[in-house]
């Protein structure tokens, strides 16, 4: 096996033994990307000279004795998560010459535990997006079919990932973006519970829904990155004091008695593709055969999860994006008459159409007279789609539904259709309105040849039991073994 295929876990292997060094892997690592990064366009930018730097101080912390599971392993980050000295474009025109002056706390924590960093990954402008193709600077393709969609938001890191452009990425996910990138791109994605990672130094989008996570090739590689990045941060005021379990301990205990709820409301859905219908049953049947016990459980209120999210999620990105005025940093427009006019030109000019799209569709929900009808009804909804989680939650461990009614479509199949867009999130979108954690892992692939995931959910701070579910299923199928042809 080629470095560059590497396994987080087996390259850290490799490394304790002192068998490869960082150096070695990260040139790897660089020399992958020199090869096919033209083709799958994944980064926006690139940081080798910072990458081998980092990587001769990991060499010699391991010479030292001084090691994690992710000493000198080559990481990308998505580009909304600061990076000092580096520049954060949230693949927008209104930020793309933007250098932060602090790093993102999981930064923070990528850096202590002695990672990599290769690369700021692209996605679609501002997270707002499930394709790519909303980024103001590039269109990222699936590595599988480059002429498909890779997923969005997190579509760069999850291709990046697919690619072996790296060994590990950070995503964000506000309705989806990691674990529906990561099911299009046959790589493993994990939407930690709201508050187990903390959001300082992620460029806000919807700040009730934000999560930064890991994508990575196996469960357990994403276990590791889930390990080193979770934690409460005193800088962070919805960051949870809850302790950090080692998640990758339990993994490997047996499914016997572990129970998971199957909602019909996601399996009755119009627009299901057969390909997706038959992996995620196929992978029903295989956890049955690893012990796991169905049961089938009711989200009542699943069916309003987009509605509610399309008026909540606008509203608060119409709130955080109004700091992009052209006064304090990002673009300003020259030539203007006036304050106002700057203000109008500046944004006119550095939003791309569905960040426009999103923040006058919530400006108009925020607005006196609709308020109580539009934001504070989504509210409510949303309090009743959490608690259809919990009483699910009564009755099982897990929940398992498909990641995404389809598998990755064509570049420009639905660009002119955002309603159609929007429902590409349809089975990941009421996980963030409950804060509750999902994870997408590979389970097939269509007929066309594109990788397909499964969907589990769990309890508020229960990854654990998502881990296990997604480490046995991946011991018994090969799915995430298989590799692009690029």
């Amino acid at each position: 096996m080629k470095l560059h295929e590497l396994t987080l876990s087996k390259a850290h292997e490799l490394l304790r033994t002192k068998e490869i060094s960082s150096v070695e892997l990260t040139r790897a690592v660089l020399d992958r990307i020199d090869g096919v990064e033209a083709k799958v366009e994944a980064f926006i930018t690139l940081t080798p000279e910072t990458a081998l730097a980092m990587a001769e101080e990991a060499d010699q912390a391991i010479s030292r004795g001084e090691i994690t599971p992710l000493t000198g392993i080559p990481i990308a980050v998505k580009d909304l998560i600061c990076t000092q000295g580096i520049r954060t474009t949230c693949a927008s025109k209104i930020l793309e010459n933007f250098i932060p002056p602090y790093d993102a706390t999981v930064i923070t924590r990528l850096s202590k535990a002695g990672a990599v960093l290769v690369g700021k990954a692209n996605m679609d402008e501002f997270a707002m997006g499930s394709s790519n193709e909303n980024s103001g600077l590039k269109i990222t393709r699936n590595p599988w079919n480059l002429e498909c969609v890779p997923g969005g938001s997190s579509g760069g890191s999850a291709a990046a990932v697919a690619a072996d452009m790296c060994l590990g990425a950070l995503g964000s996910d506000t309705g989806g973006s990691i674990r529906q990138p990561a099911s299009h791109c046959g790589i493993v994605g994990i939407k930690p519970t709201y508050g187990r990672v903390s959001r300082f130094g992620l460029v806000a989008f919807a700040s009730s829904l934000d999560q930064i996570g890991p994508l990575a090739k196996t469960v357990e590689d994403a276990a590791l990155l889930l390990e080193v990045i979770s934690g409460h941060d005193p800088k962070d005021s919805t960051s949870a004091p809850v302790e950090v379990p080692r998640f990758s301990g339990p993994m490997k205990e047996n499914l016997k008695g572990c129970k998971i709820g199957l909602p019909k409301e996601f399996f009755n859905t119009q627009g299901l593709d057969p390909d997706v219908s038959e992996s995620v049953h196929r992978a029903i049947r295989t956890l049955k055969d690893l012990g796991a016990e169905f049961v089938e459980v009711a989200l009542p209120h699943a069916e309003y999860a987009v509605a509610v999210y399309y008026i909540l999620a606008p509203s608060e990105a119409s709130s955080n994006l109004a700091r992009y005025d052209g006064v304090k940093y990002g673009l300003r427009k020259e030539g203007q008459d006036g304050l106002a006019d700057m203000y109008r030109k500046t944004r006119s000019g550095g939003f791309g159409q569905e960040v426009k799209r999103r923040i006058i569709l919530g400006t108009y929900a925020l607005s006196s007279g609709y308020y109580d009808a539009y934001y504070n009804k989504a509210s409510q909804v949303r309090t009743l789609i959490s608690r259809d989680y919990a009483e699910a939650f009564g009755h099982c461990h897990a929940i398992l539904s498909p990641v995404a009614p389809t598998p990755a479509f064509r570049i420009g199949e639905k660009t002119e259709d955002p309603l159609t867009m929007y429902l590409s999130d349809i089975y990941t979108l009421s996980a963030n309105l409950a804060g509750i954690p999902g994870m997408s892992v590979p389970c097939g692939f269509s007929a066309r040849g594109l990788p397909i995931g499964v969907q589990l959910l769990s309890g508020h701070f229960n990854e654990a039991v998502l881990l296990k579910i997604g480490y046995q299923f991946q011991q018994a199928t090969n799915y995430h073994m298989q590799k692009p042809a690029l």
